[in-house]
């Protein structure tokens, strides 16, 4: 473990000029935080009991001990963390995680265990950032993929907080942008103790850009669990859908669900009980989705209104929060969304382990080795116009050994490619060894 005295010389160094500047306009533009928390309240991006939250303030106590503090943006960062949550518990270590959407805190909720303390991550205002940090103390920070908010960063390492970035991530379009930032992001990257890449492609752009001591450990969310469902839930779709070929299009963005609906409107010639059920990465799209499904001569059903499948039923929005799981147990058949627009694609990684087939678009760079590997082993599929989109699904539902054999040569993949998990506690060991040696101390 890195001495933190060595922190000192590096923390005396003058900040970038780009660096000073953010500073200064972000404590500016501190009297207008509360019109923008009114507008974020009004556009449902915000928890109306917990705004104090973003202004560093909160209900809850410190646990005694050590506090590891483990930071995530959204949902996929979140959920990325959870089996190593869980292996920090099982030190009797206690976890503060912050992150910074309303879908992430019902995630939270729903999938985490009650003494997992979650908060909003406190905009980046250098005195919201102290609230938070005078009052949390935390023992250990690990920031997950690339959520890097300066102050945030800053004040971290001038508190002496070891800080860890884990499962690291540089997209092909971040990465030419820090390069002609590179004293900004050389000034973040550095105040971290270690970096834990996700690739050897990740790991060599972290230390192009300034990272000190970075390691390749993997990708967390290739061992993530598969997620659960609820078993009466998933009894009463299956009686509802039973006998009819489904598709399930999961975590899809704007532009991609009138293309899935036309892809409908084309199987269903062939497949004329088909249902297609569209996940839509951000719930609140559901109506909107629905409108188009009805604009095209469909008929849709929402579960938001509780609404379920029937016979006459054409696309199922399921326009709600943390059932994946019951839907990718509905279905062998699974198109990832986020990569027939720009998004660079959805983890693919929860379907599979429940057994599905994948069909991708061509975007799909946020997790390109994966990709890259579930496609030479013949685990999942790219299709990258309508047409040949149509005419992969068309063979999955028409071939059942065709699936089979996809399922199979994707779960080998994930597999393979698992680990990241085992390597990421390895480089943590020695930050984890010396929490445990203080809760000892505390304890006696």
């Amino acid at each position: 473990m890195r001495n933190s005295a060595a922190r000192g010389p590096r923390m005396a160094n003058s900040l970038p000029m780009t660096l000073r500047m953010y500073r200064r306009l972000a404590s500016g533009l501190m009297p207008l935080a509360p019109a923008l928390i009114k507008r974020r309240l009004k556009q449902g991006k915000e928890d109306p009991a917990r705004v104090g939250e973003r202004r560093g303030l909160s209900r809850d106590v410190r646990p005694h001990g050590p506090l590891v503090w483990i930071h995530g943006a959204s949902v996929g960062e979140v959920l990325a963390a959870a089996a190593l949550i869980e292996r920090l518990r099982d030190l009797n270590l206690r976890i503060l995680l912050t992150s910074g959407t309303v879908t992430s805190a019902a995630v939270v909720a729903k999938r985490f265990p009650p003494d997992v303390i979650h908060q909003y991550v406190p905009y980046d205002s250098p005195r919201y950032v102290a609230r938070f940090l005078d009052h949390w103390k935390p023992s250990l920070a690990l920031f997950i993929e690339s959520d890097l908010w300066p102050n945030l960063i800053l004040a971290g390492a001038a508190r002496r907080v070891p800080m860890v970035l884990i499962n690291g991530r540089m997209s092909p379009r971040s990465f030419p942008r820090w390069r002609r930032m590179y004293g900004t992001i050389s000034a973040l990257l550095s105040r971290f103790d270690i970096c834990l890449a996700q690739s050897r492609t990740d790991a060599e752009r972290f230390s192009a850009l300034g990272g000190r001591d970075v390691l390749t450990t993997g990708n967390l969310k290739l061992d993530v669990p598969a997620p659960p469902a609820d078993p009466a839930k998933l009894e009463r779709l299956m009686a509802m859908t039973r006998g009819r070929p489904i598709i399930v299009a999961a975590s899809t963005h704007p532009g991609e669900d009138e293309m899935l609906i036309a892809a409908h409107r084309s199987l269903v010639g062939f497949f004329p009980q088909l249902l297609t059920v569209i996940v839509p990465r951000h719930p609140d799209r559901g109506s909107s989705i629905a409108g188009l499904i009805t604009a095209s001569g469909l008929k849709p059903a929402l579960r938001s209104r509780e609404e379920l499948p029937t016979a006459t039923t054409d696309v199922y929005v399921a326009d709600t929060m943390g059932e994946l799981g019951l839907f990718y147990r509905l279905s062998p058949i699974v198109f990832m969304g986020g990569s027939l627009i720009r998004h660079g694609g959805q983890n693919p990684i929860e379907a599979i382990k429940l057994g599905a087939a994948i069909v991708h678009g061509p975007h799909v760079f946020n997790f390109a080795d994966v990709y890259e590997a579930l496609d030479g082993s013949g685990g999942a599929r790219q299709a990258d116009t309508q047409e040949v989109l149509v005419k992969q699904l068309g063979q999955l539902l028409a071939d059942p050994t065709v699936r089979d054999k996809m399922q199979r040569a994707g779960s080998g993949v994930v597999e393979e490619l698992g680990g990241a998990l085992n390597r990421t506690m390895t480089a943590l060991e020695p930050y984890l060894l010396q929490l445990t040696i203080e809760m000892g101390a505390a304890n006696a």
